[in-house]
Order: structure tokens, then sequence, then C-alpha cells
């Protein structure tokens, strides 16, 4: 039996990784693409049935005990029994011509991925377009999925003989029981890859990065995921392509805070102003905006303009842009204008506070914690 580890180049305690790094860094040597002689041809035949046995958990341990996976035949026992299997088809269906379930195909669908993507609030309220850049699994474009090197195949497996399952036979009180299990030598594909493809060793795919174009549809807040199908990892085996999900995480604001679909923030009111009523101009999401302050406006009113929001997922309606006014009061006068302060108190009897005790003002956004928590 030829000692498949000395092949490759690896110890018999070599890790599943050491062994691919082994295998690789041979064939990209012995490759007929490279190495067109007849010896390297012989050496890369043998290299790829080594790395056939080695890169298989079950042929590896049955090549340990001393078994030749490619020697190694099904125990299709002989001889009068009950097949647990052959009742199980009378009922639901049978499967292949000998009574199995048939091989399994190498084509897998491929799983699915999440990624985050980190937007602005002016994309979250408009919608936009970015980039997204991600590690995931790719078709293998040396051998298209196939897992096989270009210009070989797949032979039928001699162990199962293509159907991907071998039958064992024992003994019970029952009498003889025949029992159907995977093949051990093809993993139940019904077929062996003769020539692994060198750069996807056989899987049909590899890891790479890819970048996507992503349209951010506007309304997404942080935690909404976005399902893009067939954008995952391939699947095993030239198989389709998992979904690709993308969460959303708005980055705050410098200004604006959001709130459901409404946005809030706060703009300083000079106290005369906020006394005698004024105009001011907000630079909003959606360009300048004049926002009215009515005279006798106190702190901490809120005033609204309506439509100027976060538009709502799926519908071209928009939230609300909640203003809170900030009124200023000045920490310093000069000396005509505390008269004119002092001659304003006198006039609306405000010399002298009655002083009577209010609860504590909690604040803009605390008043507007509260009023969402009671909802």
């Amino acid at each position: 039996m030829n000692d498949y580890y000395a092949t490759i180049g690896v110890s018999r305690e070599a890790s599943a990784e050491e062994i691919k790094r082994a295998y690789r860094k041979q064939a990209r040597k012995l490759h007929p693409d490279v190495n067109p002689s007849e010896e390297a041809a012989e050496q890369f035949k043998a290299l790829s049935q080594a790395y056939e046995v080695l890169s298989d958990p079950q042929k590896r341990q049955q090549y340990d005990m001393g078994v030749d996976p490619f020697g190694a035949r099904g125990g299709a026992g002989q001889g009068q029994g009950f097949s647990f299997t052959d009742i199980m088809d009378a009922f639901f269906g049978g499967g292949s011509p000998t009574g199995g379930r048939g091989p399994r195909s190498r084509e897998q669908r491929g799983q699915d991925a999440l990624v985050p993507l980190e937007i602005d609030l002016r994309d979250a309220v408009f919608g936009g377009e970015s980039d997204l850049t991600f590690d995931t699994a790719v078709t293998c474009q040396v051998c298209s999925g196939e897992g096989s090197r270009p210009g070989t195949g797949k032979r039928t497996c001699g162990v199962c003989n293509g159907v991907g399952q071998v039958q064992e036979i024992q003994n019970s009180f029952l009498g003889q029981v025949r029992t159907t299990r995977p093949c051990g030598s093809c993993r139940g594909f019904g077929e062996v890859i003769t020539d692994p493809c060198f750069d996807c060793s056989g899987e049909g795919r590899v890891r790479d990065r890819r970048t996507i174009s992503l349209k951010v549809p506007a309304g997404v807040d942080t935690g909404t995921r976005i399902q893009l199908g067939g954008e995952g990892e391939a699947g095993p085996g030239g198989g389709p392509s998992g979904d690709l999900y993308v969460e959303i995480h708005v980055r705050k604001h410098s200004v604006f805070q959001r709130q459901a679909d409404d946005l809030h923030c706060s703009v300083e009111v000079p106290m005369t102003a906020a006394a005698l009523g004024t105009t001011l101009t907000l630079d909003t999401f959606d360009g300048e905006r004049e926002l009215e302050i009515k005279a006798g406006t106190q702190p901490g009113e809120v005033l609204t303009l309506r439509g100027q929001g976060v538009t709502h997922l799926r519908s071209s309606a928009r939230g609300d842009l909640h203003v809170h006014a900030n009124v200023r009061t000045p920490t310093k006068v000069d000396h005509q204008q505390e008269e004119l302060l002092r001659q304003l108190a006198k006039e609306r009897g405000e010399e002298t506070p009655d002083g009577r005790l209010q609860p504590v003002n909690q604040g803009i956004f605390g008043r507007l914690r509260d009023a969402f928590a009671g909802r």
C-alpha cells in the first residue's frame, strides 16, 4: 500500500490544514499546465490520489487502520434477509434500482451570509446607494465549480459502483438484517474526482473578496436587514448561492436625532426674540427652511416643520421635523441694558418673584423620552 503521507510530504500527525497546504504547494509544481513531462504527470496523479484519501476523514481513518480505501469493497452481502430500507421504500417510494436512495448530488446550496453596513442619516432619510465589500465563498474560476482539473472528469466509485451507498448484512434474533449507509469511499456521491482542481482542492469554490453596489431604500433604520437573493456564499460543487443579508447601522448625526420617522433638533433663541417673535432660517436635509418663532415662545417649546422628517419605509410619506426652542438668557449686560431690564421688570410687576416651587425641569430630551415611554 502506498505511503500517502510521504507522497504529500507531511507527517502522520499532520492536521487537515497542513495536508491541504502541502498538497497545494506540490500541485502547483507538478500540474500538467506547469510541468508537461510524463514523470510529473504520474507524480501529480499519485499526489491527487493521496490527497483524495487524506483529505477525507473517513478514508484517512481507514488508511491509518491499514485498509486501502481504493481496494475496499462494500459488504453487499448474499443470502435472504429483509431490509429496513426496502420497507421504507415500499411505503414512500424507492430511490435507486438497488433498493437504496441513490447517490447524493455534489451540488449543494451555499450558506446565507450576514454583513453589516454603516450609512449616514441622510441616506436613511432619502435612500441612497453604497458599495459593499465583504469576504465570501465564490465559484472557482479555474474549474467553474466542477471541482476537477480542467480536461479531466470524474470516475464511477469502484466501492459502491456509483450508487453512493453500501449495504451490510448483520445477523440478529430476527434473522439477517440488511442496513444501508453512505459509501465511505465517495462520501455518498457515487463518483470520485480523479484529479482535483489544485486551486479549490476539489470543492468547486474558493474564498475571495467581493464588492457589490447596494441600493439602500429610504426609511431604513439601525437593525433593518435587506435580503439579496443569490448573493450569499457559493454552493459546493457548483451549487446555487445562498442569500445575502445586509444589516443596516445608521451613524449618529451631529445635529438631528431620530425617533421613529420623526427628526428632532434644538435651536437657540435669544430671550428678546422669544418674547417678541421672529423668523429663523434653518439648514435642514431639504435645504434652508424658515421657522416662525411666535411671540412669547417658552424654553423647551416644540415647533414642528411638517413632512421634513424621515421617509416612511415602503411609502413616499415622511415624518416631521421637531425643533425644540432653547431660549438663551444673557449672562452679561451693560449698564444701559440692565436699566432697561429693570424698567421692564417694574412694568411687568416682576421685581420680586413669588418663589413658588415647581417640578424639576427634565430637559428637552428627557421629556421627549418620557413622552415616548408613555405611549
